[in-house]
Formats: C-alpha cells, structure tokens, sequence
C-alpha cells in the first residue's frame, strides 16, 4: 500500500506534476492576500482552496491512472501483435546461433518445409545459396538479395546482429517475370550468302527445287523451335518469335547452319547460312533496323553464321566454323572504287593509318591507297610513328623509302596529323575495323566522322560508328588484295604505282597467304599479276622476306618452348621476356607444320602491360571464335588477342580453359 506520505502518481508526468504545482502555487498566493484583507475572508479562502485543490488533484490522479493502464494495455497489445505477426504472417522467419545451427523457424517457413526439420541442422547442410546470402550480407547496404531453395524463389533479408533470417516468398512473382521476359519478341532477317553464285549455272527447274529444299529445311527447323519464318525474297527470309524461342535455339547453338550447309554440300551445291537476330526493345523499326544490323554484322564476319544482339548487350556468336566463300563477280570492287574516288574529291587531304605493331600487308595497303589518292589529286600521308622496335621487314621498308626523296614526306607522325587536319580531311584505316588496334587512337577519335574501312579480316563487334565508306571483304587474302583491285577500276593515269609500293604490297598478299598457300584465290593471283606487271622487284621482294638472326633466334626458342595437347600446339613464353609480334606469329605458322597440329597458340609478352596470343590453325578448326572469347578476332585460321595487367601463365590458363569448353560444348 503506498505510504500517505508519498506524492501523487501524477506528479511523475512533469505536464500534469507542473500544472499541479501551479494551481496549488495559485491558490496559496490567494489565501495569503484574503488573509492579509480579512481574516474572516481568509479562513473561508483557505477551505474553499482546499476542497478546490482536493478535487482537482483527484480528476488529475484518475487522469494520470488512466493514461498510465492505457499505455500498458497498448503496449501489451503491441508486443503481442509482434510476436502473433512473426509467427503467423505469410513471411518466413529463421533464428540461427553464431555457428550457422538452426534455432527456430516460424509456422510459416516450417508449412513450406513440410515434414523437413531443419531445427538443429546447419545452415550449409540445408541451402549453400542461403548460406553465402548470410556470409557475404553488409548491413550497411540495406539490399534483399533473391535466393532459390525449397523450389521456390525468396527474397531475403538478414538481421546479423540478432541471428534471424527473413525470407518472403516471391515465387509467384518471379514466375510473372520469367513469363514476361520468355515472351519478348525477337526479330531475325536471314540471308542465303551464295544463292546467286550458287544458282547461276543451274536451270530454273534445278535453282526451284534448290529453293523449296532451302525453304522446308528452314521453316522445319523453326516450327521445331517454335519460330515463325516467312519468305521475303529468292535469299531472305524473317523470322518472328518469342525470347524463350530464341534460347531454345540458341541452346542448339543453331545447328540449321550445319543441316543446310552439310545437306547441300551432298548435292553439290553447298549453301550457307548468314542470320542477325534482335531482341529487347520495345519500338518493332528499331528491332528491325538492329536485326539488319547485326546480319550485316555476321555477313562481315565472313557469312555462314547467327550473330544474337540486344540494344544494349553484346553480341553473341554462332558458327562461323567455314572458311567465307569467294564472290566470283567484280562489281563490288568497281563500286567500290569508284565511291573511294568520290570522297577523295570532296576531302582537303587524306591521311591513312594502319593498326599498331603494323605488318607488311598493313603498311603495303597504307601506301596504295595513298598513292591512290595522289593518282586524283589529293595530298595524302600514312600515319605512323617510328619507334626504333620494327620488325626487320618494315624497318628495310623505311630505309628503303628514305633513300627515295619523292617519299621524304609520306609519312606523318599522329601529333603532326591532329596539328594538319581540317573538317574536310579523310582518314582511310586499312587491315583493320577495330578503333582500338589503330595507331593512334587520338587520330581516330579526332577524324572519326569522316572514316574509310578497307580490311580483310572478319568483323567483330567493335566498329566505327558511321563509316563514310566500308570495304570489308573477309574472303581476300589480304587488305593489299582488295587495294591493288581498286587500281584496276581507276583511270589510267600517267603516275601509277610506283615500284616500292607495288613491292610492299605483293609482300603484304605473300606474307598473309604463305606463299600464296592459304586463303588464295584467283582473285588474289590475279592481284599479284597486277603488281607484278606495273614493276613489283622480285629481288627486293625477297630482301623483305628475309629475318634476322636475333628473331630466328627468337622464333626457334618459342617453338622449342611448345606444349603439345592432342591436335593443339601451346608456346608459353617467359614473362620476363618481350618478343616481337611477327616472331610469335611466324612461331605459330611454324607449328602448324608439325605432324598432327591443327592449331597452334603462341603466348608471348609484347609490353610491361601487355601479353598477346597468335593463334593460326590449319582451317579445320577456328580459332577466331577462341580468341573473340578472349577479346580479340581474326580469321578462321589466323587471328589474335591482346590482353592487359596478366602474366603469360595467367593467359595460359585462361585460353586452356576456352579450349576446354569449346570441347564441351562440340560432345554435347
């Protein structure tokens, strides 16, 4: 029982004990100034006061007893909501001890177990996923992370600090995702790469039945994967799907591209495939317009294969196993050159530049189109950098053309060329379409509205934006091939080429053929004759075909070097070692001359940053999908990658890894 002596429960609320306190102040103030009038008056104040202040004081302590019992009674009901709500909400909830053991799972979360106990248990025994979630969780980032178990997708959140696990269960709308995103609509443009050639000497019955068969293979194939496919023309076809469609094909790595290829090939009359396929966007012009986009991007690359690109993602790449067929008509090449010579007109200057680390058939190609351009009036110059480090071809190349003083000012250094350019200038890139292999990338980015592509190698995925003018024949042996061409279209004029320029450019076409061994066509002899007749020297031919000792030295160390798995050939050079880009590549040339080789990989440092790999196969393996997986590109049988901040065993490993998957993938 509380002492009579002790104070008012209200008086502990400081708003009902100051009001207290300030009506009995009030009223003692009162009583004193009725007593100081009247003593009479002042007895009577003091009972009224009193009988006053007793009342008062009682509506205030019922007052503070009711607050009080309704803040318990609140607080009861609050606490009791929580722990009703922990345990029978629709939320999973999952209390475990520093050791990762289950303590105590909700009726909810123990309804989805079903008969499963896991009460006891360790949270690794019961879901890896559920256990990294708590590991790697930071409170300070406050994220729901998605986590697959019991069948079911949750998303779930952590409380470190009291060793509880919330999981909501968000399977049902996951599904509604998953059905969203499978029912995307793709768009794909398919183009028959060599119909006309094909067709061109088959009488209309034979090119019709060629064309049904073509037709129903295609149509089968995608009905199979739920693709619907419609004719445009004699050579293209649309297709039209949804993005669970497109996985299943893509998951068949598009095998339609070997059925036709190998089922026409039976017949004589081998077709091949080329397919752009677009998909996540929303406007269906803009799909379209991707979808001819990437089937020129796959036609660049040589035909004969599927290239898949979101609007925002990147390209994927399928087939492209087949060396690309040769056009055997001309018109091309005439188009060709005669658009070259339109810009030429309209430019101020021209400047052309080669990739970095240039080879012969890169600086041979530079010199014809600048020796094309002066045979229409235009000043023009290659853009190059002498560094002190060239091979031994190109560096007998510019001592030769120092000897010569009609050659003093064709070559201009990237500073001087950003000083000299104007808005009209033009700049002509050959043997390569990847900006970042240029060589100068200042050059580039400051002239890149005003670009001319010629080159031979495959397309890749990298590629200036809106080229003024783009040659890219991946069929010819080399850039200097598809160069000398477009002299032929020209007018004859009394300055041709000269013969060191000629000479440059029949060592670019020998170089990259072997010898005229691989990718030679009869355009490509054709190309040769030419050079030849308008005074290529042979005897200065063979002086750039000739190396060093240091870089026979060189390329003998790195071929001792080889590892041989099965039908590949692997040379890892020292990190500590910078070789020469020509010398790996002759390396890897050199290995494919082995007994059993197919393939041949040449690791090598090029720079304190920088290893690269030469891969070269014997053309019944491609290693350019091996090193566009690594970064790079090139051709079926020759291609390249550059990789940054790694070591060359680093790389080693990484292109083992590729090749084992790339195995995989042809036993699946």
């Amino acid at each position: 029982m509380r002492k009579f002596t002790a104070l008012p429960t209200f008086f502990k609320n400081q708003r009902l004990g100051s009001m207290a306190a300030l009506v009995s102040l009030i009223a003692v103030v009162g009583a004193i100034l009725a007593w100081l009038v009247n003593w009479v008056v002042g007895i009577i104040w003091v009972i009224l006061v009193v009988v006053v202040l007793l009342v008062i004081f009682r509506i205030l302590q019922d007052l503070s007893e009711q607050t009080t019992h309704y803040i318990k009674n609140l607080s009861y009901r609050i606490n009791r909501g929580e722990q009703e709500s922990i345990i029978q909400m629709p939320l999973g909830v999952m209390l475990f001890t520093d050791d990762g053991v289950v303590e105590w799972v909700n009726p909810y979360l123990q309804q989805l177990l079903g008969e499963e106990t896991i009460v006891g248990q360790n949270l690794q025994d019961i879901s890896e996923q559920l256990t990294e979630t708590v590991d790697l969780w930071s409170d300070a980032e406050k994220r729901i992370t998605e986590c697959h178990w019991l069948n079911r997708v949750f998303q779930v959140q952590v409380q470190p600090e009291l060793h509880a696990i919330y999981l909501m269960d968000m399977t049902a709308s996951a599904q509604v995702n998953a059905d969203y995103e499978n029912h995307k609509l793709f768009l794909g443009i398919v183009s028959l790469d060599n119909y006309d050639e094909v067709t061109e000497g088959m009488s209309d019955a034979d090119a019709s039945t060629l064309r049904t068969y073509v037709t129903k293979t295609l149509s089968d194939w995608m009905s199979d994967h739920g693709i619907y496919a419609r004719r445009l023309s004699v050579d293209r076809y649309l297709l039209v799907g949804y993005r669970e469609s497109l996985t299943k094909a893509e998951n068949d790595k598009f095998n339609l591209l070997k059925v036709i290829r190998e089922s026409t090939s039976m017949q004589n009359t081998q077709i091949t495939l080329s397919i752009g396929i677009a998909y996540n966007e929303m406007a269906i012009d803009v799909l379209a317009e991707n979808a001819q986009a990437n089937l020129d991007l796959a036609l660049g690359r040589g035909g004969d294969q599927v290239v898949v690109k979101s609007s925002t993602g990147s390209a994927r790449f399928y087939g492209g196993n087949t060396n690309p067929m040769a056009k055997r008509t001309r018109v091309r090449a005439r188009v060709i050159s005669q658009a070259l010579a339109d810009l030429f007109d309209q430019a101020d200057q021209v400047f052309v530049m080669g990739h970095a680390r240039p080879d012969m058939d890169s600086f041979g190609g530079a010199l014809g189109v600048r020796r094309l351009a002066e045979m229409l009036g235009k000043p023009a110059w290659v853009v190059y950098e002498e560094t002190g480090q060239e091979h031994s071809d190109i560096r007998l190349l510019l001592d030769q053309m120092a000897t010569d003083a009609s050659d003093d000012d064709a070559i201009l250094a990237p500073d001087d060329v950003l000083a000299q350019m104007t808005d009209q200038s033009l700049l002509v890139i050959v043997d390569h379409s990847k900006p970042s292999l240029s060589e100068s990338m200042a050059v580039y980015e400051a002239m890149k509205d005003q670009v001319v592509i010629i080159d031979h190698h495959r397309r890749g995925e990298e590629f200036p934006e809106e080229p003024q003018l783009v040659y890219v024949e991946s069929y010819a042996s080399s850039t200097s091939e598809l160069v000398t061409e477009l002299f032929e279209y020209q007018p004859r004029r009394a300055q041709g080429l000269r013969r060191l320029e000629a000479t440059a450019m029949l060592a670019g076409i020998q170089i990259d053929t072997k010898s005229f061994t691989l990718r030679s066509g009869t355009r490509t002899f054709d190309a040769a004759s030419y050079l030849r007749a308008v005074g290529a020297d042979g005897t200065l031919l063979q002086d750039f075909m000739k190396e060093s000792v240091d870089s026979y030295r060189q390329r003998a160390h790195l071929i001792e070097r080889a590892q041989i798995h099965d039908t590949v050939a692997i040379v890892t050079g020292e990190d500590d070692i910078q070789y020469d880009s020509v010398v790996a590549a002759q390396a890897a040339d050199s290995l494919l001359q082995m007994i059993g080789i197919q393939s041949a990989y040449v690791i090598s440092r090029r720079d304190s940053n920088t290893v690269a790999v030469s891969a070269r196969s014997t053309g019944t393996v491609s290693v350019q999908l091996v090193m566009e997986a690594m970064g790079g590109g090139g051709h079926l049988s020759n291609a390249a990658t550059q990789i940054t901040d790694t070591t060359t065993d680093d790389v080693c490993e990484q292109l083992l890894a590729e090749l084992n998957k790339d195995n995989n993938q042809e036993n699946e």
